[in-house]
This record gives C-alpha cells, sequence and structure tokens, in this order.
C-alpha cells in the first residue's frame, strides 16, 4: 500500500493506535495520504465510523498544512467535513488535501477522501501556525 508514501504515524499516539497513515507530496501545494479500513474502524451498521473518517482527514490534512509551511507546527482551528459515502472492512480510503491560502498565521485548505473511485466525504479547514514547535508537530500523533 506504499507506493511512494510515507508512514507518518510512526511514534505512539492517537494514529499510530489507529492504524497509522500514510503522505505523500504531489505538488508545493497538493498531498495524498491513505490507509486501509479494518474492522477497529467500524460502527454498528458495518460501515467506517465518521469519527474515524474524521481522524484522518484531519492528520492527513494538517500534515499537509506543516509541510506546506516548511515544517511549522500547525493546529486545527476549524474543519468542515460532510461525510457523503460509506466505507467497508478492508477498503483503501484515499485522501487529497490542497493548499488554497497561506498566510503569516493560518493555513486554508480543501480536502476530499474517496474509495474505489467513489465520493466518502469532503471538507474545508483552516489551521493556525504556531510561532513555537510543538513536538513531533505534523506527524500523525
Amino acid at each position: 500500500m506504499s507506493d511512494n508514501f510515507e508512514q507518518i504515524s510512526t511514534k505512539s499516539g492517537f494514529m499510530k493506535h489507529n492504524g497509522g497513515l500514510l503522505v505523500k507530496k504531489i505538488s508545493e501545494n497538493e498531498f495524498q495520504f491513505k490507509a486501509k479500513v479494518t474492522s477497529n474502524h467500524l460502527n454498528r451498521a458495518g460501515i467506517t465510523h465518521g469519527g474515524y473518517i474524521a481522524s484522518i482527514i484531519d492528520a492527513g490534512a494538517g500534515t499537509g498544512a506543516h509541510r506546506s509551511t516548511n515544517g511549522q507546527s500547525c493546529v486545527t482551528i476549524s474543519l468542515d467535513i460532510k461525510f457523503i459515502g460509506p466505507t467497508r472492512l478492508g477498503d483503501e480510503v484515499n485522501g487529497f488535501t490542497k493548499i488554497q491560502k497561506i498566510t503569516k498565521s493560518m493555513v486554508f485548505l480543501n480536502c476530499y477522501l474517496e474509495s474505489k473511485g467513489k465520493l466518502i466525504a469532503t471538507a474545508t479547514g483552516i489551521w493556525k501556525i504556531l510561532k513555537k514547535s510543538l513536538p513531533n508537530a505534523g506527524f500523525g500523533g
């Protein structure tokens, strides 16, 4: 599942506990990320839990924000997610982040998730660029 992707969840933390996240840079303002749905990610209806979808969007898009600011620490201020379609056990979920604008203190971006050629979720978000670095910032902790 890697093909030039980097595992960002290498240290103990929330995303590593949830199976990790692979990320790659597509261009200066575009990033791709992916994960595989396991039984731990399912809700009682047998589809991927919305909280897991929100988590991978937050981690994947946040890594894009972090990397687009030359490694500055960034934290999520606002994340608006629209859940559109389901995923199931074993599905690979692919996310795409496009940085729309970077100011001195903010990163504005759009993101979407797809699986098997179908749209799963869309998101818009704002990340705050911190003046002080956080330990392991931008690494899907």
